[in-house]
């Protein structure tokens, strides 16, 4: 099992910056990527950004060149810097990590409680 823990959400207005962190506790040896999705009020939970533990990265259309994430160096933390604000960033920010279970490649999807950014406009 892994637990993740998300902090740095708040409330920032138009332009403004956060830091999203998230600390993954557990069996944390097996994380094969660390990823950020979002949810806004009445839509479905979309992929933010993503970091791989081999260093790839990915990032939505949405936020790239605005956003930046990383990994700490023990790889159980991640983090997301985001500058430049808009309201449509308003959601509610999960932490997801993807596990690897077994040699054959099974994985599992485990999922912090999110933290909730509001920009206001």
């Amino acid at each position: 099992q892994v637990q993740l823990v998300e902090s740095g959400g708040g409330l920032v207005q138009t332009g403004g910056s956060l830091r999203l962190s998230c600390v993954a506790s557990g069996r944390t040896f097996n994380i094969a990527s660390m990823n950020w999705y979002r949810q806004a009020p009445g839509k479905g939970r979309e992929l933010v950004a993503g970091a791989t533990s081999g260093g790839r990265l990915v990032y939505a259309d949405s936020v790239k060149g605005r956003s930046t994430i990383s990994r700490g160096d023990s790889k159980s933390t991640a983090y997301l810097q985001m500058n430049s604000l808009n309201p449509e960033g308003t959601a509610l920010y999960y932490c997801n990590a993807v596990v690897i279970l077994t040699v054959g490649g099974a994985r599992r999807d485990f999922w912090g409680r999110g933290t909730q950014v509001t920009v206001s406009s």
